[in-house]
């Protein structure tokens, strides 16, 4: 069975454009709707953290200090995740950090990112929003850890994209909603999410 690595960075800011960095990644590697295996770090950017990041996240200054430097991290980052395509939760936050971080380190980062966010708004259009939270809620799923922190996020997530890979099955008969599925669906309207499907599932 493929496997899928979900992923959350805590950042100094919104953009590495404008010159911010990770603080701290975490990924949870599923195996179909089963978590097999989590990674995380905090990571040492050089860069001070703005006194509203830290309230936000709980991560300080102090703690990045004492943190592996990020090259470092970040080189571990992507031998944990190999070949594994990815999963995030606004994933586009997330693939810039992503594609930044593994830059400054000197290695490559080939991985095409699906997004929660726009998949929840095609399958879940009824949800009060698309906020990671929110939609945890709305599924009952397990939080675990503090919110804003990359593992606990991570993790929600993770249980978010078990959810959507349930009803994939349930809903649309999808014997196995793969990654490429995945990256298909989301950038579908989402009136024509069940005609495409059944399209999409009788060519593969």
């Amino acid at each position: 069975m493929t496997r899928i690595a979900v992923i959350d960075f805590e950042t100094t800011g919104i953009s590495p454009a404008m010159g911010d960095r990770a603080t701290e990644v975490a990924i949870v590697m599923m195996e179909g709707e089963r978590v097999v295996d989590r990674f995380q770090s905090l990571m040492n950017a050089g860069v001070r953290i703005p006194a509203f990041i830290t309230q936000l996240t709980g991560i300080t200054n102090a703690m990045v200090a004492a943190a592996p430097p990020a090259a470092a991290v970040m080189s571990e980052a992507r031998r944990f995740v190999g070949d594994a395509p990815m999963v995030a939760h606004n994933a586009a936050f997330d693939r810039k950090f992503w594609m930044e971080e593994l830059a400054r380190a000197g290695l490559d980062a080939p991985q095409a990112f699906a997004c929660t966010v726009r998949l929840s708004r095609r399958l879940y259009p009824q949800a009060p929003s698309h906020k990671l939270g929110t939609l945890a809620d709305y599924h009952r799923l397990p939080r675990t850890g503090q919110a804003h922190r990359a593992l606990a996020d991570a993790e929600m997530a993770a249980a978010l994209l078990a959810r959507i890979q349930t009803d994939l099955r349930a809903s649309y008969r999808v014997a196995e909603p793969t990654h490429a599925l995945l990256m298909a669906l989301q950038t579908w309207p989402r009136a024509a999410v069940p005609l495409r499907l059944g399209k999409y599932l009788c060519e593969a």
